[in-house]
């Protein structure tokens, strides 16, 4: 074939990417809107570990009685999958509601035949984000990377977890997963309900929002928190928020830690005016370039005074920050730009003083864990590193 004919395809192909992202980017920014509950009150317990996680959560959902609503972004086919889908066609079988909510693009090894089976106990099923005409491109990059479940409107879930043998450390080449999930209770759970169904509505084209069923009442708790549910762009000015309240410390933990220009200036910015900024990574990458996009924004935070540790014990996939040792965010988003500018996410903010300490225990066995990021090993010489960085900052919106 000839090579101006190729380079000329080529040409074409990145245009009609460029323009496919930019125009379907205007057209979501267009219509979303942002989500901040008001200080709720309720009942919050924090997981760690996948096999402690996933024994109650596997024990509520048998428990159900009226219905379970249930949103991932990945959802595997092994065995530990299989589990998970069995027990929720068990409950379909007894007569409870079940509603499946699942990303396209994320649980895309979820086959036909499981979806037919799925449907054929009465399971009620649905993707969501799935790639639509004009924006292929922009559609096929906007993920929803929300993790919620609500059983019987009076329980939920939400954090980092989702449904795959890794995340009970069965898959060998990741090892230990280390994670941050919530078990709520309280008024809070409603919020919860709302936003899943706000997304079924979206993708399953059905209106349940007006069932009261869905929405009992429920007794407020103890522990003061809030939800932010966001996507597109929202994420940004939340997290730069959160920048600016601190005085004295931030901790941030991530497993993609991919900043923004706005929100690295706020770190840095932090640091000159004497915030200490911790933040714990992970040691493995389990994605390729997703290390090497974050080299540039770690050697100036290093530069400027940040400690880095990268997490050792198997594979870190926790979310959250923490400020001034008062607060804290977990939730679903990454400090990424995919969860910044593309992703569908959802965070609780958490104003308890117990809570807290708690925490502090969780984020002190993490850093013992790891091992400190010197800025020497990131600017000691590395020919192919730095060809692999320059690669990662031209991709860096889609790692």
């Amino acid at each position: 074939m000839d090579v101006t004919l190729i380079l000329g395809v080529l040409l074409l192909i990145i245009i009609w990417l460029g323009l496919d992202f930019t125009l379907g980017r205007k057209k979501h920014l267009s219509i979303v809107g942002k989500n901040e509950t008001a200080i709720l009150h309720g009942t919050i317990e924090i997981f760690t570990h996948g096999k402690e996680l996933f024994a109650d959560y596997f024990q509520d959902l048998r428990n159900a009685k009226k219905h379970i609503h249930v949103l991932f972004y990945i959802v595997k086919d092994d065995a530990f999958s299989q589990e998970f889908l069995t027990i929720l066609k068990e409950r379909a079988f007894a007569g409870v509601e079940v509603r499946l909510l699942i990303d396209r693009i994320g649980s895309w090894k979820v086959t036909m035949e499981t979806i037919k089976a799925l449907r054929d106990t009465g399971i009620h099923f649905s993707y969501s984000n799935q790639i639509r005409l004009p924006f292929l491109f922009y559609s096929s990059q906007v993920r929803n990377h929300r993790k919620i479940s609500i059983i019987d409107g009076e329980i939920g879930y939400l954090g980092g977890f989702n449904i795959g043998k890794e995340y009970i450390d069965e898959d060998p080449k990741v090892g230990q997963w280390r994670d941050y999930h919530l078990k709520l209770s309280g008024d809070s759970v409603n919020f919860l309900q709302g936003e899943f169904l706000l997304d079924w509505n979206e993708y399953a084209n059905e209106d349940l929002l007006g069932n009261p069923a869905y929405f009992p009442v429920l007794p407020k708790g103890l522990m003061r928190h809030q939800f932010i549910a966001t996507e597109a762009c929202h994420l940004e000015d939340y997290f730069i928020r959160l920048i600016q309240e601190a005085e004295h410390s931030l901790f941030i933990g991530t497993p993609y830690f991919i900043p923004s220009k706005k929100l690295l200036e706020e770190l840095l910015a932090a640091l000159k005016r004497g915030v200490q900024i911790t933040i714990v990574v992970p040691y493995t990458a389990d994605h390729m370039l997703v290390q090497e996009a974050s080299y540039s924004s770690l050697r100036k935070l290093l530069k400027t005074g940040a400690d880095v540790f990268q997490y050792k014990k198997g594979f870190y996939h926790a979310k959250t920050i923490m400020i001034d040792d008062k607060f804290c965010d977990i939730g679903t988003a990454n400090f990424d730009k995919r969860s910044l500018f593309l992703n569908k996410e959802i965070n609780c903010y958490i104003y308890d003083g117990d809570f807290i300490a708690h925490l502090k225990e969780i984020i002190k066995k993490d850093i013992n864990d790891s091992e400190r990021l010197s800025l020497a090993k990131l600017t000691k010489p590395n020919r192919f590193r730095s060809v692999k960085e320059r690669f990662a900052r031209v991709f860096s919106h889609f790692l």
